[in-house]
């Protein structure tokens, strides 16, 4: 018999949006339940209890992370009617370069990193999640005929590449002109037709 997918309280998910709102005022890295908690109107025991322990709390303020994440990406559109990969790498690079979404990409960017460096644990695997969350999308973005192909595998592959490095530069310098630039440049060259 399947096991059913325990539904969340609706004390723990007033806690957890609580808590997403200051790990994206505060981030992760240096995260303690007893600030956390005052913060929130809670205490640690609640938090505990609510979420097992504090790699819990962690794994589920990441998932809640990767919910704002995904629903901004899948805006898209489907695979049905793809726009096309420039296109969808120009409305990408658009949110992701907008100032109100800092925190949350300050956060993906902590949580990419610590996951690199701390492979077990609540960072276990977020970066190889997020690498195919954004590679899914913009296989969506690419019409039929590329996207199962070599060659559609490498263009989203560098697209991607393209927006994530952007976006790390962004994050570290706050030079929107710069890596704005670099992006549109890198877009109308992946537009250009291609000669063999």
């Amino acid at each position: 018999m399947p096991q059913e997918a325990t539904v969340p309280s609706a004390r723990q998910v007033e806690l957890l949006e609580a808590a997403y709102r200051y790990a994206l005022a505060h981030g992760l890295s240096d995260l303690s339940l007893r600030p956390l908690a005052a913060a929130v109107g809670s205490s640690p025991r609640v938090l505990m209890f609510l979420f097992g322990n504090k790699d819990g709390l962690v794994r589920a303020l990441l998932a809640r992370a990767r919910v704002d994440e995904l629903t901004a990406l899948e805006q898209l559109g489907d695979a049905d009617r793809p726009i096309g990969l420039a296109p969808a790498a120009g409305r990408i690079w658009s949110w992701l370069a907008a100032r109100e979404h800092r925190p949350l990409l300050r956060l993906w960017a902590e949580a990419y990193a610590r996951s690199l460096v701390e492979p077990e644990g609540a960072w276990a695997g977020f970066a190889r999640t997020t690498v195919n969350d954004w590679l899914d999308v913009l296989a969506a973005c690419q019409p039929e005929s590329e996207r199962h192909t070599e060659d559609g595998v490498t263009r989203r592959t560098l697209v991607l590449a393209v927006l994530r490095g952007a976006l790390l530069d962004l994050l570290a310098t706050d030079d929107e002109a710069r890596t704005a630039a670099a992006v549109h440049h890198q877009l109308a060259n992946l537009s250009a037709p291609t000669t063999r």
